[in-house]
C-alpha cells in the first residue's frame, strides 16, 4: 500500500490492508469488531461477500503506527474507527478527491458525528441525519432469564437452511434496512461454522435464533437475534442469546459483544438481564445526496 495524499493509505486489497492495520484493529478487539469480522469474513469468503462492486479499506500512519482505519463494503456506509475532528476533515477530504459517492456513516458517537459534518461541508446543500443510535455491549457475568422458557436450543444444520434465510429477509426487514446480501447464501456460511443457534419448542418448531460471528481477536458478537412474530413475547430470544454467550465463553472466548439499538428499550433491558454491560456507543448517518444504503450485512 503505497503512501498517499492527506496522510491516509487506501487499497481494495484485503491482505495488504491487515497486513498493515491488523494490528492496530486487533488491539482493541471489542471497539474494532466489525472491522475485524468483516475483513476476516472477505478474506475466507471471497471479496464479493458483502456486493458486487469492491470493497475499500484505509488507514492513517503517524511516525510509523497506525492510528485509525476504516472500510467500506458497497452499497453500505463507511464504517471508520475512532478520529479527531481534524482527521475526519482529511478523511472526508481524501473519499471526495477520490470521488466516493458515501452513503452514510457508522463510528463511536464522537467520531460519526464529526465525520457528517465534514461530509456536509465538503458537500454543500447535503444534510446528514441522524439515522440511529446504537450500544455495544460487552457479557460480564452470564445469566439466564427467568423463566426459562420450554424447549431447547440446537445448533441449526443444513436442514434449517430454508427457514435461516427466510428468518434473515425477516429481520432485515423488522429492523428496518435492506440487504445486498443473497440470504441463502448467508444461512449456507452461517451453517458451515455452526454460527446460529436456534430455540426450538418442546415439540421441535424453531421458535427464534440468535447468531454469532467466528472468534477473532478473542472476541465473538452476537447477532442477528430474530423472533418471528407468532412467538414473541415468551422469552425465547433472550433464551437462545444467553446460550450463545454460553457456548462462546466455553469454547474460550476473551469477549461476548452485542450492539442494539438504543430506541428499542425491550431489548436493551433483556440484554443487560443476562448479563451484559455498556461499553461505547455508536451512530450511524445517512447522506441524504445518496440513496438508501443496505444495513444488513453478516
Amino acid at each position: 500500500m503505497p503512501r498517499e495524499p492527506y496522510a491516509w493509505a487506501v487499497t481494495h486489497d484485503v491482505d495488504a490492508f491487515l497486513a498493515r492495520a491488523g494490528d492496530f484493529l486487533r488491539s482493541r478487539p471489542a471497539l474494532h469488531t466489525v472491522p475485524l469480522t468483516v475483513t476476516h469474513a472477505l478474506r475466507t469468503r471471497g471479496p464479493n461477500t458483502f456486493g458486487a462492486p469492491a470493497p475499500v479499506f484505509g488507514l492513517l500512519e503517524r511516525d510509523g503506527d497506525v492510528r485509525a482505519a476504516f472500510f467500506r463494503t458497497p452499497p453500505h456506509r463507511l464504517n471508520v474507527t475512532s478520529l479527531s475532528e481534524e482527521d475526519a476533515d482529511s478523511l472526508a477530504a481524501r473519499l471526495a478527491d477520490l470521488g466516493h459517492d458515501l452513503p452514510g456513516v457508522t463510528a463511536d458517537r464522537n467520531t460519526a458525528a464529526a465525520f457528517a459534518e465534514a461530509w456536509r461541508r465538503l458537500r454543500t446543500g447535503t444534510s446528514a441525519p441522524l439515522y440511529r443510535h446504537d450500544r455495544l455491549y460487552r457479557l460480564d457475568t452470564p445469566a439466564v432469564p427467568g423463566p426459562v422458557p420450554p424447549g431447547r436450543p440446537r445448533a441449526a444444520g443444513e436442514g434449517d437452511r430454508a427457514l435461516l434465510a427466510r428468518w434473515y429477509g425477516e429481520f432485515a426487514e423488522a429492523v428496518g434496512e435492506r440487504t445486498s446480501r443473497d440470504a441463502d447464501e448467508w444461512a449456507a456460511a452461517r451453517i458451515a461454522y455452526g454460527g446460529i443457534t436456534l430455540w426450538e419448542s418442546p415439540g421441535g418448531t424453531p421458535v427464534a435464533m440468535a447468531g454469532a460471528t467466528p472468534r477473532i481477536a478473542g472476541q465473538v458478537r452476537v447477532g442477528p437475534v430474530y423472533t418471528p412474530a407468532p412467538f414473541r413475547g415468551r422469552g425465547y430470544a433472550g433464551a437462545a442469546t444467553a446460550e450463545v454467550g454460553r457456548a462462546a465463553l466455553a469454547s474460550g472466548a476473551d469477549e461476548v459483544l452485542l450492539f442494539t439499538d438504543l430506541s428499542n428499550p425491550t431489548s436493551n433491558g433483556l440484554y443487560q438481564r443476562i448479563g451484559y454491560r455498556p461499553v461505547a456507543d455508536f451512530d450511524v448517518y445517512d447522506f441524504e445526496d445518496a440513496a438508501r444504503p443496505a444495513g444488513v450485512s453478516l
